[in-house]
């Protein structure tokens, strides 16, 4: 059977998925018999299609309308938001338009100021009521557990401490309630205290202390045990103090010694005086502890060793020995005392000088008779004078200023201070003056009054303000003296100043000698001593601390007490601040007083060397020394010292005794060797290169200067030696025309003792062959010091050379 071919018409689309289900269900002539069946199920599958179709478009519907209704929603919110703005935007106009706001501001503060103040109060009652309850329980727990007492008092210190601490970062708010914390914490510290004190001082009532208690006695358990009981009490203030604080046992059992104290020294009696001050109240103090030292020490030693071992004061001594302990509690009053006396001796200088001496002298006796370190292991206790000296230290330096420049005036103007000091030091050391000698003993007491205070600026001002304020005044005095020196013997000098016939007579002799020498002694002996404490501990310590504080500190107006770098540098040493090893606290003072020492050595050889001038000014013009005697060889020892050489000798012999008394061996040989150079080239000069001379004039010369010689000798070992030219020159002028025969055999040809056999002929011809041949002479005649030409000139003068 052909197959049926089912289209659409033309105008529509093949529906390709309907002919492909009909081929696929009609693929045979049976298939067409259920073809019912099949438009049945075709049927139920359009109605099914049909429902869904149905549904789906309902959907749509529903979601096209509620897509409708969401839209319209949106845009009504739009509007209603736009129009809240609107709204908004009036409201803020007409709020920033009006005074509404601000009014009702106002008129809200009152009561919000008001309930503030309320709150604030109700926290400052609650707060004091807590304190209040703190205290109550504290006293609740007294005298009986002193321990227990103090939980709440330190809860109370711990909240006065921590207000104090939130007080400041609060614009220092409340400071009433702040202060009244404080005052409430401090009365119930002390009411504690006192009423612990009224326990200990009841039990030593009953025990008559201290005239009934017997220093080698021992305590009773009941003393011991309120004695521990106060200790308990003080152990938090002992262990939190920043500051050293009297252990309370001991400022109850001192209470009346202090009263005694107050009594004997503090009244109207004669020795509450301020001049006895020295006498008997210092004595009597050191006496009281140490007749009470082994009491406490062997009572109540271990009690304190055990209650503070292993704490951080367990190596303070106020805390651990009971002597210090009870120093320490009798110190306020002593302090009382010495602001009495001190007062007194502001007003008298003379007693203010003596005063800190003998507060020194306390302090160093509490120092080592106790061992009293006032609670500072390291650098120990300052002292009750350093407490002084920061308030007055000032005034005492003034008063001893201007005593040690009243002893300077009156050591200068003592009728001997000019003088040389000769029992001084023995032979060979420089002799200063009574008045150098003196100056540094002032100058040492003065260090013996200010080595003992503990401040370096003290120390250091003492130093500049007053010692090297001496200093320099002496060397202004040593400095004039050369300068009047210098005027009286200088033309120029005369010429412009004038002279006296007083200071010319001063001069005379030994006067310029004995004036320069005692510039000279005493500016050595200044510098000796001066060298000699820049050795000693005190002088090494404090150039030290010098350097130390000017290498670190940046204030270069305030090195020190008030002085600058400069001027400390000035007085003291250019090395002060510097990095290089070296440097004195002297060494300005030592460079100036060196000066004067230098000038006036100088001075004194010019002096010498015009008294030998003039000593020998007869004596280069001696008309002798040609005179004509038969003799050919002459033995100058045979001869006599000339005449005209007498006074030149003693003049020589003066000189010689005068310096070497006054000198040191050294600086006596270095200015005698010097004059004698001088001596030497003016009778070169004057007599032997001047003069024409005979055998007989020749060997004079030679016994004058065997006569000078020896007179040197005499006072200076070889000090001859500085006229050896002279000497070998006059050995060549004195060599014989001929050779005895006893002299050849003894090998002496010159007449004096000395080289090989040689004539005056024989010297010449050698001499002037040329300048070898002179020198083998020279040496044949063991002559070192003169040079041919020498030899030659000298030969030359000569009478019987010249015939």
């Amino acid at each position: 059977m052909a197959a049926t071919t089912l289209t659409r018409p033309q105008s529509i689309e093949p529906d390709i998925r309907l002919e492909d289900y009909l081929d696929d269900k009609l693929q045979s002539s049976t298939d067409l018999e259920n073809l019912d069946s099949l438009i049945a199920n075709v049927e139920v599958q359009r109605q099914q299609l049909q429902t869904q179709l149905d549904d789906a478009t309902k959907e749509l519907q529903d979601a096209r309308r509620a897509a409708h209704d969401r839209q319209g929603g949106l845009a009504r919110s739009i509007e209603d938001f736009e129009n809240l703005q609107h709204s908004i935007d009036l409201r803020l106009q007409i709020v920033a338009e009006s005074d509404a706001p601000d009014d009702a501001i106002r008129r809200l503060e009152g009561p919000m100021q008001q309930l503030h103040k309320v709150e604030l109060a109700h926290s400052y009652v609650s707060l004091l009521q807590d304190v209040e309850n703190m205290r109550v329980e504290a006293r609740a727990h007294l005298p009986q557990s002193p321990k227990a007492a103090l939980e709440p008092y330190s809860r109370l210190k711990q909240l006065s401490v921590r207000l104090r601490e939130l007080q400041g970062p609060a614009d220092e708010a409340a400071p009433h309630l702040v202060n009244l914390v404080e005052w409430i914490a401090q009365s119930l510290w002390d009411e504690m205290k006192k009423t612990m004190s009224k326990e200990m001082g009841a039990i030593l009532k009953k025990r008559s202390w201290p005239h009934g208690v017997d220093p080698q006695s021992e305590m009773d358990p009941e003393w011991l045990e309120c004695f521990e009981k106060l200790l308990d009490l003080q152990t938090p203030e002992v262990l939190y103090s920043a500051e050293i604080v009297t252990l309370l046992p001991f400022e109850v059992i001192a209470e009346p010694f202090v009263q005694w104290f107050r009594f004997q020294f503090m009244g109207d009696n004669a020795t509450s005086t301020p001049q006895t001050f020295g006498t008997f109240c210092i004595p009597q103090f050191l006496s009281l502890i140490d007749r009470w030292e082994d009491f406490f020490r062997e009572n109540v030693g271990y009690v304190l060793a055990t209650r503070f071992r292993n704490t951080k004061v367990q190596d303070i001594s106020v805390y651990i020995d009971p002597a210090c302990a009870l120093i320490t509690a009798l110190l306020p009053v002593m302090r009382k005392k010495v602001a009495t006396v001190v007062h007194h001796g502001l007003q008298h200088p003379q007693f203010l000088s003596s005063l800190m001496v003998q507060l020194m002298n306390l302090d160093d006796d509490l120092r080592s008779r106790f061992n009293y370190d006032g609670g500072d292991p390291e650098r120990g206790w300052a002292g009750l004078t350093s407490e002084v000296l920061d308030e007055h230290f000032d005034s005492w330096l003034d008063v001893e200023r201007e005593f040690a420049l009243e002893r300077f005036h009156a050591i200068m103007s003592s009728q001997d201070a000019r003088n040389i000091d000769y029992d001084y030091s023995g032979p060979g050391k420089m002799k200063p003056t009574f008045g150098a000698v003196r100056i540094t003993d002032l100058l040492r007491t003065i260090t013996s009054q200010y080595e003992r205070i503990r401040r370096f600026s003290h120390k250091l001002r003492f130093l500049i303000d007053i010692q090297l304020e001496i200093l320099d005044q002496y060397h202004d005095r040593l400095r004039d003296s050369l300068e009047a020196y210098s005027s009286i013997t200088s033309t120029l000098g005369r010429t412009l100043h004038g002279v006296s016939k007083e200071q010319l007579a001063a001069l005379e002799g030994t006067g310029a000698f004995e004036t320069l020498c005692r510039v000279l002694g005493s500016s050595d002996h200044i510098v000796s001593t001066l060298k000699d404490w820049s050795n000693e501990e005190f002088f090494v310590t404090l150039w030290e601390q010098l350097q130390s504080r000017a290498r670190r500190s940046d204030d270069q107006e305030n090195l020190a007490g008030g002085m600058s770098h400069d001027h400390v540098k000035n007085r003291t040493s250019a090395a002060v601040g510097s990095d290089e090893d070296g440097g004195i606290l002297f060494d300005e003072t030592i460079a100036a007083y060196s000066s004067r020492r230098k000038a006036a050595e100088e001075y004194l050889v010019g002096a010498l060397i015009s008294s030998h001038q003039k000593a020998f000014r007869p004596y280069l013009v001696k008309p002798q020394w040609s005179s004509i005697n038969g003799d050919t060889t002459i033995d100058p020892a045979q001869l006599g010292v000339s005449p005209e050489l007498d006074e030149p000798l003693r003049i020589l012999k003066r000189n010689l005794k005068f310096l070497g008394s006054a000198l040191s061996t050294a600086v006596y040989r270095r200015i005698w060797r010097e004059a004698l150079e001088k001596l030497q080239e003016m009778l070169w000069a004057d007599v032997l290169m001047k003069h024409s001379f005979t055998t007989l004039g020749a060997a004079q010369f030679v016994r004058d200067l065997q006569a000078i010689a020896a007179l040197v000798d005499q006072h200076i070992a070889d000090g001859s030696a500085a006229l050896a030219t002279l000497e070998d020159g006059a050995r060549v002028l004195s060599l014989p025309l001929e050779i005895d025969a006893d002299a050849d055999a003894s090998g002496d040809g010159t007449g004096v003792g000395a080289g090989a056999p040689m004539t005056l002929q024989q010297a010449s011809d050698r001499f002037f062959i040329d300048n070898t041949e002179a020198k083998k002479a020279l040496e044949d005649l063991s002559i070192e010091t003169l040079t041919p030409a020498n030899a030659r000139n000298i030969v030359q003068k000569r009478v019987e050379y010249q015939d």
